[in-house]
């Protein structure tokens, strides 16, 4: 599946360790939030960098004490349907204050990309949208009325700033 980041299609450099699979001795590696927990101390003593996979029913405020030591959360989009990855995002980016790799990983359809990145998510693995589409889709709209997670400054704000 492509990766596509920064405007770019660019290379995957993580592995995602699911169920009981051995860690790897070297290299970058996802797992899931309760392989994370479970494992906590051990994986961030690595001297590698770590990422989680948050499912939809994870709750993100169980990172905060790895949340400055964690370089990539992936969340999955099960179903095309299933929004609660939008909460996740924005509870991430806004509250919890992350600042690494954000990745929306599944179902992720051209038409939600442009909501995604609203949301704080900076990385898209999808195999159902190319880079092009992926660019347009980021690029449809200049300006929003909503603050959101994207770091823009909404419309709204901008007017009462000029006043």
């Amino acid at each position: 599946m492509p990766l596509i980041k920064d405007g770019a299609e660019i290379e995957d450099t993580w592995t995602f360790l699911e169920g009981d699979n051995d860690l790897p001795s070297s290299g970058c590696i996802t797992l899931p939030l309760d392989k994370l927990i479970e494992n906590a101390d051990a994986l961030l003593a690595r001297n590698q960098q770590i990422g989680v996979r948050l499912s939809p029913a994870d709750d993100p405020h169980v990172l905060t004490p790895y949340i400055d030591r964690i370089t990539l959360i992936a969340i999955n989009f099960p179903k095309y349907t299933d929004g609660r990855g939008y909460s996740q995002a924005q509870l991430l980016r806004r509250r919890l204050g992350y600042t690494g790799e954000l990745r929306a990983v599944g179902h992720v359809l051209r038409d939600q990309i442009l909501y995604m990145n609203r949301s704080g998510f900076d990385a898209y693995q999808t195999s159902r949208a190319d880079l092009p589409n992926v660019v347009k889709a980021l690029e449809e709209y200049s300006a929003f009325y909503q603050p959101a997670a994207d770091g823009q400054t909404s419309v709204f704000s901008r007017r009462h700033t000029k006043a």
